[in-house]
Protein backbone atom coordinates (compact mmCIF):
# COMPACT_ATOMS: atom_id res chain seq x y z
CA UNK A 1 0.00 0.00 0.00
CA UNK A 2 1.32 3.45 -0.97
CA UNK A 3 0.07 6.33 1.13
CA UNK A 4 0.30 10.06 0.37
CA UNK A 5 0.61 11.74 3.79
CA UNK A 6 -0.03 15.46 4.32
CA UNK A 7 -0.73 17.75 7.23
CA UNK A 8 -1.29 21.36 8.15
CA UNK A 9 -2.62 22.59 4.82
CA UNK A 10 -4.51 25.41 6.60
CA UNK A 11 -7.08 26.01 3.85
CA UNK A 12 -4.63 25.74 0.96
CA UNK A 13 -5.09 22.46 -0.94
CA UNK A 14 -4.08 23.43 -4.49
CA UNK A 15 -0.49 22.31 -4.01
CA UNK A 16 -1.60 19.07 -2.31
CA UNK A 17 -3.89 18.23 -5.23
CA UNK A 18 -1.24 19.15 -7.80
CA UNK A 19 1.29 16.90 -6.06
CA UNK A 20 -1.18 14.01 -5.85
CA UNK A 21 -1.46 14.06 -9.65
CA UNK A 22 2.33 13.69 -9.97
CA UNK A 23 2.47 10.63 -7.72
CA UNK A 24 1.97 7.12 -9.01
CA UNK A 25 -0.01 4.24 -7.58
CA UNK A 26 -1.31 5.98 -4.46
CA UNK A 27 -3.81 3.77 -2.61
CA UNK A 28 -4.74 6.17 0.18
CA UNK A 29 -4.36 9.80 1.23
CA UNK A 30 -3.96 10.63 4.92
CA UNK A 31 -4.54 14.22 6.06
CA UNK A 32 -3.34 14.74 9.62
CA UNK A 33 -5.33 17.83 10.51
CA UNK A 34 -5.43 21.56 10.37
CA UNK A 35 -7.85 21.91 8.41
CA UNK A 36 -10.47 19.17 8.49
CA UNK A 37 -12.40 20.84 5.65
CA UNK A 38 -9.31 20.52 3.45
CA UNK A 39 -9.46 16.74 3.81
CA UNK A 40 -13.16 16.72 2.94
CA UNK A 41 -12.62 18.97 -0.10
CA UNK A 42 -9.73 16.84 -1.35
CA UNK A 43 -11.76 13.66 -1.00
CA UNK A 44 -14.59 15.21 -3.04
CA UNK A 45 -12.30 16.64 -5.74
CA UNK A 46 -10.04 13.61 -6.15
CA UNK A 47 -12.59 10.87 -5.48
CA UNK A 48 -9.94 8.66 -3.84
CA UNK A 49 -9.82 6.96 -0.42
CA UNK A 50 -8.83 9.54 2.18
CA UNK A 51 -8.61 9.42 5.96
CA UNK A 52 -8.49 12.66 7.90
CA UNK A 53 -8.19 13.63 11.54
CA UNK A 54 -9.03 16.96 13.12
CA UNK A 55 -6.40 19.26 14.55
CA UNK A 56 -6.26 22.10 17.05
CA UNK A 57 -7.35 24.63 14.40
CA UNK A 58 -10.44 22.46 13.84
CA UNK A 59 -11.48 22.73 17.49
CA UNK A 60 -10.56 19.13 18.27
CA UNK A 61 -9.58 18.96 21.93
CA UNK A 62 -10.54 15.48 23.06
CA UNK A 63 -8.18 12.62 23.78
CA UNK A 64 -10.20 10.49 21.35
CA UNK A 65 -9.46 12.68 18.28
CA UNK A 66 -7.42 10.02 16.52
CA UNK A 67 -7.92 7.12 14.14
CA UNK A 68 -6.23 3.77 13.75
CA UNK A 69 -5.36 2.50 10.30
CA UNK A 70 -5.23 -1.29 10.02
CA UNK A 71 -2.54 -2.43 7.56
CA UNK A 72 -0.75 -5.66 6.69
CA UNK A 73 2.22 -4.30 8.65
CA UNK A 74 0.11 -3.64 11.72
CA UNK A 75 -1.87 -0.78 13.22
CA UNK A 76 -0.87 2.83 12.54
CA UNK A 77 -1.96 5.56 14.97
CA UNK A 78 -3.18 8.72 13.16
CA UNK A 79 -3.37 11.97 15.09
CA UNK A 80 -2.78 15.66 14.57
CA UNK A 81 -0.48 15.45 17.61
CA UNK A 82 -1.56 18.48 19.60
CA UNK A 83 -3.31 16.41 22.28
CA UNK A 84 -0.13 14.32 22.66
CA UNK A 85 1.99 17.50 23.04
CA UNK A 86 4.33 16.58 20.17
CA UNK A 87 5.87 20.04 20.16
CA UNK A 88 7.40 19.25 23.56
CA UNK A 89 8.24 15.55 23.16
CA UNK A 90 7.29 12.46 21.17
CA UNK A 91 6.96 10.43 24.35
CA UNK A 92 3.18 10.87 24.76
CA UNK A 93 2.33 9.94 21.18
CA UNK A 94 4.53 6.85 21.35
CA UNK A 95 2.94 5.75 24.64
CA UNK A 96 -0.58 6.36 23.32
CA UNK A 97 0.07 4.49 20.08
CA UNK A 98 1.81 1.57 21.78
CA UNK A 99 -1.02 1.30 24.34
CA UNK A 100 -3.33 0.72 21.34
CA UNK A 101 -0.96 -1.95 19.94
CA UNK A 102 0.16 0.28 17.06
CA UNK A 103 3.54 -0.15 15.37
CA UNK A 104 3.69 3.44 14.08
CA UNK A 105 2.32 6.93 14.64
CA UNK A 106 1.64 9.46 11.87
CA UNK A 107 1.11 13.03 13.11
CA UNK A 108 1.36 16.71 12.18
CA UNK A 109 1.08 19.86 14.29
CA UNK A 110 4.78 20.78 14.45
CA UNK A 111 5.03 21.62 10.71
CA UNK A 112 8.45 19.93 10.87
CA UNK A 113 9.03 16.80 8.75
CA UNK A 114 10.26 13.66 10.48
CA UNK A 115 10.61 9.98 9.72
CA UNK A 116 12.40 7.76 12.19
CA UNK A 117 12.38 4.29 13.68
CA UNK A 118 13.30 3.53 17.27
CA UNK A 119 13.30 -0.03 18.53
CA UNK A 120 10.83 -1.14 15.86
CA UNK A 121 8.39 1.76 16.36
CA UNK A 122 8.00 4.31 13.55
CA UNK A 123 7.18 8.04 13.70
CA UNK A 124 6.16 10.00 10.62
CA UNK A 125 5.37 13.70 10.35
CA UNK A 126 5.07 14.99 6.76
CA UNK A 127 5.67 18.62 7.75
CA UNK A 128 3.49 21.26 6.11
CA UNK A 129 2.81 22.09 2.49
CA UNK A 130 1.32 25.50 3.29
CA UNK A 131 3.10 26.83 6.36
CA UNK A 132 6.54 25.29 6.88
CA UNK A 133 8.35 26.72 9.88
CA UNK A 134 11.89 27.83 10.62
CA UNK A 135 12.90 28.43 7.02
CA UNK A 136 12.05 24.86 6.05
CA UNK A 137 10.63 23.96 2.66
CA UNK A 138 7.06 22.82 1.96
CA UNK A 139 6.96 19.07 2.55
CA UNK A 140 4.85 15.94 2.45
CA UNK A 141 5.49 12.21 2.72
CA UNK A 142 4.89 9.03 0.78
CA UNK A 143 4.79 5.86 2.85
CA UNK A 144 4.92 2.34 1.51
CA UNK A 145 3.49 -0.28 3.83
CA UNK A 146 3.88 -4.01 3.29
CA UNK A 147 3.47 -7.00 5.53
CA UNK A 148 7.16 -6.81 6.45
CA UNK A 149 8.00 -3.12 6.38
CA UNK A 150 7.03 0.51 6.65
CA UNK A 151 9.20 2.81 4.56
CA UNK A 152 8.57 6.52 4.11
CA UNK A 153 10.18 9.39 2.27
CA UNK A 154 9.91 13.06 3.13
CA UNK A 155 9.50 14.91 -0.14
CA UNK A 156 9.56 18.59 -0.97
CA UNK A 157 7.04 20.50 -3.04
CA UNK A 158 9.62 22.86 -4.46
CA UNK A 159 12.72 21.60 -6.20
CA UNK A 160 15.62 23.92 -5.52
CA UNK A 161 17.97 24.56 -8.40
CA UNK A 162 21.72 24.90 -7.97
CA UNK A 163 22.78 28.53 -8.31
CA UNK A 164 24.65 29.66 -11.40
CA UNK A 165 28.37 29.91 -10.87
CA UNK A 166 30.09 33.22 -10.91
CA UNK A 167 32.14 35.55 -8.77
CA UNK A 168 31.35 35.04 -5.09
CA UNK A 169 28.95 32.10 -5.66
CA UNK A 170 30.64 29.73 -3.20
CA UNK A 171 30.92 32.46 -0.55
CA UNK A 172 27.22 33.32 -0.99
CA UNK A 173 26.21 29.67 -0.82
CA UNK A 174 28.10 29.25 2.44
CA UNK A 175 26.60 32.43 3.86
CA UNK A 176 23.10 31.21 2.95
CA UNK A 177 23.66 27.58 3.98
CA UNK A 178 21.67 27.92 7.21
CA UNK A 179 18.55 28.55 5.10
CA UNK A 180 18.56 25.09 3.48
Amino acid sequence: MRIYVISDTHGKIDKAIELYHTLQEIDLIIHLGDHWNDAKRMKEQLNVPLIGVKGNMDGAFTREGYQILETDFGKIFLSHGHMESVKQSYENIVYKAESLQCRAAFFGHTHIPLFCEVEGFYLLNPGSLSLPVGGRRSSYAVATVTRDSLVASILYADVQQCPKTGAGTIKNMLNDSDRF
